[in-house]
């Protein structure tokens, strides 16, 4: 499975094509576990949790995005070169 210094996905828990972005670990986290189903979590290096799940049938994934541009540039460029999402 591929990873990057900042995503290391675990347990063999893909990466959807969907990923919504919040700034907050935490807020990902309540994402994932109030609106998803069948989640499973794909990332927790430095604390930025990743969660891959369903939401009306389509599969998503929820992942903090850190604070500001330069750590949503970072996340976004390899979810997009690296993951292939979109």
């Amino acid at each position: 499975m591929k990873t990057t210094p900042h995503i290391k996905p675990m347990n063999n828990v893909e990466i959807a094509e969907t990923v919504l972005l919040p700034g907050d670990p935490l807020r990902a986290k309540f994402i994932a576990e109030t609106y998803l189903e069948d989640v499973q979590q794909f990332n927790t290096v430095r604390n930025m949790f990743g969660y891959t799940g369903t939401y009306r049938g389509q599969k998503v994934s929820v992942m903090g995005s850190g604070m500001g541009i330069p750590s949503i540039g970072i996340y976004s460029y390899e979810l997009i070169h690296t993951f292939g999402c979109k």
